[in-house]
């Protein structure tokens, strides 16, 4: 007896009495059957829409003169995302990183040193790959996102500077990047577009040479701007940003204070603050390419 005849018998309910006998002196022919093949095919289509346009660049400040090193300064959050909210004073993350990333930019452009680029120079809300992905597009030489953060822990305080790294330095750089990379998500719909060239890079010698580049910025703004902005104990700390997976661009996420802690969001709100924090980063930024400038094969 076939297998599938075997199958077909097994799938039936038993049968009793006379039911029983008539089955099995059923002829051998009457109980083999072939699957037939089905006489419709289906076929299901799923429309992909156009693809979304990119976003436009911003203008380029400060000299017109190409050969002068490209910092994009990305302020975080925006729009619809407010970021953390200081329990003190009501300030949104994203006001303060605008104003913020609008006071580094005026110290960089008034040294006549670099040229400036900002992500965003309003509120508006822009996608994490977008943002480094403005500076690709610009062909940066450097990479600054601007943050504020928050803890439930209203003693927490300072500023940090975080640079790439698939392994977290600690549960609190995990903690954080898990937060900020879910900027990305409303609703439960990653607006990300996570192509294989984003999500799926691998670490090549390009980019470690970049990763390179981006932790010796990092250290050299925690040295330079620690007379004017206080850090934590340890400055530098290591994340899976998304904002930070341009493969060759440095870039760095400064964290320049707690939102949550009273003294850190009065400093960040005032414009003495946050010139302070401006000069740290121009001075930090002027080294870093002055450096680079000797060192042309680095």
């Amino acid at each position: 007896m076939s297998l599938l005849v075997l199958l077909g018998l097994m799938a039936m309910p038993p049968a009793t009495g006379a039911a029983a006998d008539s089955l099995w002196a059923a002829p051998r022919t009457a109980l083999a059957f072939r699957a037939q093949r089905p006489t419709k095919r289906y076929s299901v289509t799923v429309p992909i829409g156009k693809p979304k346009p990119a976003v436009p660049l911003p203008r380029i400040e400060g000299p017109a003169d190409d050969r002068l090193p490209l910092v994009v300064l990305d302020a975080g959050h925006g729009g619809h995302d407010p970021g953390a909210i200081s329990p003190h004073n009501g300030r949104r993350e994203k006001d303060v990183t605008l104003a913020i990333a609008r006071a580094i930019r005026d110290e960089l452009v008034a040294s006549r040193r670099v040229r400036v680029a900002l992500t965003r120079a309003d509120d508006r809300f822009l996608v994490l790959e977008e943002r480094f992905g403005i500076a690709r597009r610009l062909k940066a030489d450097l990479f600054i996102s601007i943050h504020a953060d928050a803890a439930e822990n209203q003693e927490a305080g300072g500023a940090s500077v975080y640079t790439l790294s698939e392994v977290a330095s600690d549960r609190e750089a995990a903690r954080l990047a898990a937060r900020e990379n879910k900027a990305n998500i409303i609703n439960g719909v990653d607006l990300g577009a996570h192509g294989d060239d984003i999500s799926s890079i691998l670490i090549d010698l390009t980019q470690r040479e970049t990763m390179n580049a981006s932790a010796e910025f990092a250290r050299l703004l925690q040295r330079e701007a620690s007379d004017e902005v206080k850090f934590r104990t340890t400055g530098h700390r290591f994340a899976s940003f998304v904002v930070l997976k341009a493969p060759d661009t440095p870039s760095v996420l400064f964290e320049t204070g707690f939102l949550s802690n009273k003294g850190d969001a009065a400093f960040l709100a005032s414009a003495a603050g946050r010139k302070k924090v401006a000069r740290g980063v121009r001075e930090a930024v002027q080294i870093h390419f002055a450096r680079r400038i000797a060192a042309p094969g680095r």
